[in-house]
């Protein structure tokens, strides 16, 4: 059965609700699902967990929903391009949760697994620690993390087929294939849909049993956080 929906908008229809977890894959504003997340602003729920590496920045990407004031936790390893993250941050009105990098990857991972929670060393002895159980392996001191398992998970992907099996291109392989596996529901939008049978199943990433619903993505510029760029050789010769 296809799992292809007419759009963004209708693919999260009787999903969202206020106070719900979202996980949201990217990295800054590479491999985001930008028209979900625009989907879940125009939607208006508000009270909202969202567990994901970052929240893009000022405007765009997860911005946009800090924007409109529809956040309340923030569950990531990295907020410092977002001016307005910041702000309502020290205001007082956003709660964070910050984890480090890899135990935030291996977090979804775990939740995508049904491991209910994995010790680590990343973060003993520091706040990150704080309060969690600690235990002692081999001699070393370790700190439990639990796994994360959100309501919805929300992916960008390159190619996909109609029966949900996701190929990633290039950075957007990053924390979208974790994030796909740790929904209850999981919707991934797609630059290129194929039918099924026709991607090679040594190239798919995330397995189709793990995608409810799937979306055309749209056409757009890919936003860049920080553009470096320096002159041609043949400019700077001439």
């Amino acid at each position: 059965m296809s799992k292809l929906r007419s759009n963004a908008a209708a693919a999260l229809e009787d999903l969202l609700r206020d106070g719900m977890t979202l996980a949201v894959g990217g990295f800054g504003l590479s491999g985001i699902p930008a028209d979900l997340i625009e989907a879940v602003r125009d939607a208006g729920v508000r009270d909202l967990t969202v567990v994901s590496n970052n929240m893009g920045v000022d405007g765009k990407g997860l911005g946009i929903l800090i924007e409109a004031g529809q956040v309340r936790k923030v569950i990531a390893s990295y907020v410092g391009e977002n001016k307005l993250f910041a702000e309502q941050y020290l205001a007082g009105k956003l709660e964070v949760e910050f984890t480090p990098q890899g135990t935030l990857a291996e977090r979804l991972r775990a939740g995508g697994a049904g491991i209910p929670a994995f010790y680590t060393k990343t973060g003993v002895g520091t706040l990150v620690a704080e309060g969690k159980p600690l235990a002692e392996f081999d001699g070393g001191t370790y700190v439990q993390e639990r796994a994360i398992r959100a309501d919805v998970a929300l992916v960008h992907a390159h190619t996909a087929d109609t029966d949900g099996n996701l190929i990633y291109r290039y950075t957007a392989r990053n924390f979208n294939p974790v994030v796909a596996t740790a929904g209850a529901v999981t919707i991934a939008e797609a630059e290129i849909i194929v039918a099924p049978g026709e991607l090679d199943p040594n190239h798919i990433v995330t397995p189709g049993v793990f995608v409810q619903h799937l979306v055309q993505a749209t056409d757009r510029v890919k936003d860049i956080e920080q553009r470096t760029v320096r002159p041609r050789a043949e400019l700077a010769s001439a």
